[in-house]
């Protein structure tokens, strides 16, 4: 898919990747130099992740952990 960079230096994210991977207004992307080339990717942050962890039943110390760790591996993925 093409699109054009206007004046401003802005570029529209064609709406079939914008559904594709999820991505809305006033979310945001990251920009990255792969060799010759420039990758964009959702940032998603730990507000996205909300609730994907169950508390139901869990011990306190349980529950830190787990939340503990998806929010490493979200890290981690956006590095």
């Amino acid at each position: 898919m093409i699109s054009t960079i206007t004046t401003k230096g802005q570029v529209t994210i064609p709406k079939t990747l914008r559904i594709q991977f999820g991505i809305g207004p006033r979310d945001k992307v990251d920009f990255r130099a792969d060799g010759n080339q420039i990758v964009l990717r959702p940032v998603r942050t730990l507000r996205d992740l909300r609730g994907c962890v169950s508390g139901y039943g869990m011990p306190a110390d349980e529950r830190h952990t787990a939340k503990k760790a998806v929010a490493e591996r979200v890290v981690r993925e956006m590095e």
